[in-house]
């Protein structure tokens, strides 16, 4: 499930350095004594400090800097000493040790001061700041103590001789100690932001409320509370003090009574904030786990069952490791379960990966017992470290155990069960990893494998939602409630096949009650976003349908379709339609595999427009404070995706399969590739068609090529019959071109004359050399000249005039309705007479006629 990736070895970074070092104050070749180096705080800079035994009885604490691959010693004890905490500040010059909590100045002289002489454990650490080095004369220390207190130091420096920095007035140091908690039970540094969250007791509810606060430093180093949060938690949830990412004690045994919670806090840089804490039921062999998610302003409690083959395990190891990757994190219990947990689209489960017994390979090597994790806001990987080995790796979720997991339908494991596993795999790889394009491509050779749908869910569907709302959801974080993510929302009927995970038990509290506070709430960055977001998930959880379905534009598509006259609203569609086009020019025109965007297509060009259109009109709606020139971009860049992603899942299966331009040709039959394609096709426009998406121009005359290459006549017809492929003038020019006067072909061009909307149907007429179409062009002809003869004369004709008229072949209508009409019109000069001569009166009347239209001179 993990793919680590080697960051720092102490072996091979460290521990041969320090022996050629000591090999050289012992003036041997090769020193071969034990030096026991032991980590005991990665910095935020990156740079790890640690301690080892010297050859003369000494102790030495040195720093290994990430960036420059260097080693350097800091100090060194002239005899052994145990450090149990240790911090350097930012200039290198002052250096924290606990023995008696001593404050080391190392540059350019070494002095010491007793900081603070205490029996409990204490825990030290600089705070470091963006300022210009040279400019700093300052240097600020927090001390926490197993007492449960914090105070910060300020280590006033000066400068001596232009260049050397040392301690003003040390002895004034204690004096300078400002207390910042006072009481607290728990507590976790975030050297990356500066951040100190702490856990309190909350004075005004029952014992088992809990408060935790967060203290934010600023770049002058002050600080203030800036959030608060109201937290259920067991009484007594520690057994002692808790430090979380404050440096390592080695001499600091953990006792075999556990605390009964273990909790940890992940930011992410755009406005995320999870807390994550377990309480393992050690009698009832289950494990329950919380991850609250403040912005998304709802929390999740996952009780999982341990019960099994497997015998129960000690108390210590029943604790998970929570593991920050991008925006999932993951929740980790060696040789129980895996849970992927989903921080942005946590409304379903199936949105998050759940693995367990067999289907489990975490990828770890080490016990989980000794894996600490370390987070940083700005990284997207987590990073572990294994104390025991003295080795920290960077974390990945590993593309190829997604990639077997969407493969795997095995008779243990029917496919009914591995669609949730799927469903989540699919959008891990697409939404999370996806900018990865040979990644992309293996996982559309997936879906050419599996062209039909699953039982619980459209895979194609599923594709093209999760891979268009990759492309914009970096941009905020409240796009997740607006965008369309997956076509499950829709489908209540299979929901509940894919919200029951076997062994797991989910329940949702919503409307957490977050409290930010001080400047956090006027602040830019990081609080800024998590107050935005937290706000606008309050107000589209009070909107009905905030999220945008793209099927509530259906019925603004068949009106919009059934006009027939250009009107200011198509123009502004195909204006839309115009920007989106320009982007898809601008990406990947080069190969020119598939011959799509290469002819007009009216439909879809209106089509792609409406969906610009509507879709701009929707975030404006819900998401003003991105901006219209922002929502603009986003949105024709969405649409363009499309297109571009329709076009690439057709390149990628005509490459799979090997076809040449012969495929367009009308006069051979489709061979089983062609079919393949056909059938692929034919599952992308039944899944657009779903999603009520358009398609790119084009699209549908070549989907009507592979059908009547593949498809018996009949059928084809059917097809077309029941709406599911669209007759393009593209592709009847060609037919009619093309394929020549057999009897056959003859049959399958009257049905598709007969099905062609009048517009079409007169330009089609005359591409096809054909006595039917040449006595079509002159029925329309003699029309023509008729219509313009009854304008002059002042005549109309409507069918509904003489209802025994039969209009079959026109120009014998209207001549006869013409006779008719000038015959009414003229005088009869043997009206009064009894006795007339019929044939003379017709013959007369002839005449009279031909006279009129001009056919004999008088």
């Amino acid at each position: 499930m993990l793919k680590l990736k080697s960051k720092f070895d102490l072996h091979r970074d460290v521990v041969a350095d320090i022996l050629r070092k000591e090999a050289s104050v012992c003036r041997v070749k090769e020193y071969s004594g034990a030096v026991d180096t032991r980590i005991l705080n990665i910095e935020s800079d990156g740079g790890i400090l640690y301690s080892w035994k010297g050859a003369t009885g000494t102790t030495r604490i040195g720093k290994y800097d990430s960036n420059t691959k260097q080693n350097k010693l800091l100090y060194t004890f002239d005899k052994q000493v145990c450090v149990s905490s240790c911090s350097l500040n930012k200039e290198e010059t002052l250096l924290v040790s606990k023995c008696l909590t001593l404050l080391i100045e190392i540059q350019p002289i070494n002095n010491t001061k007793v900081l603070k002489a205490v029996d409990c454990r204490v825990k030290v650490q600089f705070l470091h700041s963006e300022t210009d080095r040279r400019s700093v004369l300052e240097s600020h220390l927090l001390l926490l103590t197993e007492d449960g207190y914090v105070d910060l130091y300020h280590v006033l420096l000066t400068r001596q001789e232009g260049y050397r920095v040392v301690m003003a007035n040390p002895e004034r140091l204690s004096k300078t100690a400002e207390r910042i908690v006072e009481d607290f039970c728990w507590v976790q540094w975030d050297g990356h932001t500066q951040r100190l969250y702490y856990l309190t007791h909350n004075a005004t509810h029952t014992q088992e409320k809990f408060l935790m606060r967060c203290v934010q430093f600023y770049l002058n180093h002050n600080c203030e509370i800036v959030l608060e949060l109201p937290l259920e938690l067991p009484a007594n949830p520690f057994h002692a003090v808790k430090f979380v990412n404050l440096g390592f004690d080695h001499y600091h045994i953990e006792r075999p009574e556990q605390e009964l919670v273990r909790m940890e806090v992940f930011t992410n840089g755009i406005g995320s904030m999870c807390v994550c804490y377990s309480q393992p039921l050690k009698d009832k062999q289950e494990l329950i786990y919380t991850v609250v998610l403040l912005h998304k302003d709802c929390s999740k409690t996952f009780r999982v069952s341990l019960g099994g083959d497997q015998p129960p395990q000690k108390a210590t190891q029943l604790h998970p490791l929570f593991i920050p990757i991008g925006y999932y994190i993951l929740v980790y219990l060696q040789g129980y379960f895996f849970h992927c947990i989903n921080t942005r689209q946590q409304e379903l489960l199936c949105h998050s990966l759940f693995l367990s017994g067999l289907d489990m390979d975490s990828g770890l090597q080490c016990q989980s017992a000794n894996v600490t994790v370390l987070h940083a806001e700005e990284e997207s990987s987590g990073s572990l470290l294994d104390l025991a080995s003295g080795r920290i790796h960077t974390a990945e979720l590993s593309p190829a155990y997604l990639l077997q997991i969407l493969r795997s339908d095995t008779p243990r494991c029917p496919s009914s069960k591995t669609d949730p596993q799927r469903l989540a795999a699919l959008h891990c790889l697409l939404v999370y990893m996806g900018n990865d394009p040979n990644l992309e491509l293996k996982i559309i050779e997936w879906l050419c494998d599996n062209v039909n749908a699953f039982e619980s869910f459209d895979q194609i569907q599923e594709f093209i939602l999760a891979s268009l709302y990759r492309i914009s959801y970096e941009k905020s974080l409240s796009l997740d409630k607006v965008l369309p993510y997956s076509s499950v929302f829709d489908k209540k009927e299979i929901l509940r096949c894919l919200l029951e995970v076997p062994g797991v038990l989910c329940t949702t509290e919503l409307h957490i009650e977050l409290v930010l506070q001080g400047k956090a709430r006027s602040l830019q960055g990081f609080w800024s976003e998590l107050q935005w977001n937290t706000e606008r998930t309050k107000y589209l959880d009070a909107v009905p349908n905030p999220r945008y379905r793209t099927s509530h534009i259906q019925a603004e598509w068949d009106k919009l379709r059934s006009e027939r006259r250009p009107s200011s609203h198509m123009n502004h569609m195909e204006e839309n339609t115009k920007k989106v086009l320009s982007m898809v020019d601008t990406w990947r025109l080069d190969k020119k595999l598939v011959p799509l965007f290469q002819e007009e297509d009216r439909q879809q060009r209106l089509f792609i427009g409406l969906t610009v259109d509507k879709l701009r009109e929707h975030l404006n709606r819900h998401l003003p404070r991105l901006g219209k020139k922002k929502i603009d971009s986003l949105v024709v860049n969405y649409v363009a995706k499309l297109l571009e992603l329709i076009r690439h899942m057709l390149e990628s299966v005509w490459l799979k399969h090997k076809l040449g331009p012969r495929v367009l040709c009308f006069t051979q039959r489709g061979s089983p590739a062609e079919w393949s394609v056909f059938h692929f096709m034919f599952r992308i426009l039944e899944a657009t068609r779903g999603l009520c998406l358009p398609l790119p121009p084009g699209y549908h005359t070549l989907l009507a090529v592979f059908a009547v290459r593949c498809l018996p006549h009949h059928t084809f017809l059917q097809y077309i019959d029941h709406g599911v492929l669209q007759l393009t003038e593209t592709f009847v020019s060609r037919l009619m071109t093309d394929l020549d006067n057999s009897d056959a072909n003859e049959r399958l061009k009257f049905s598709i004359l007969k099905r062609l909307p009048e517009p079409m149907e007169q330009t089609i007429y005359h591409m096809w050399d054909h006595p039917v179409s040449s006595a079509s062009i002159s029925r329309d002809y003699v029309r023509t000249l008729l219509e313009k003869h009854n304008k002059n004369k002042g005549f109309a004709f409507t069918d509904r005039d003489k209802p025994g008229v039969r209009p079959e072949f026109l120009p014998l209508t209207y001549l006869a309705k013409i006779l008719s009409d000038i015959e009414e019109q003229a005088l009869n000069p043997f009206e009064e007479q009894e006795n007339v001569d019929a044939r003379f009166v017709e013959e007369t009347a002839l005449k009279q006629t031909l006279i009129q239209l001009g056919f004999e001179e008088k």
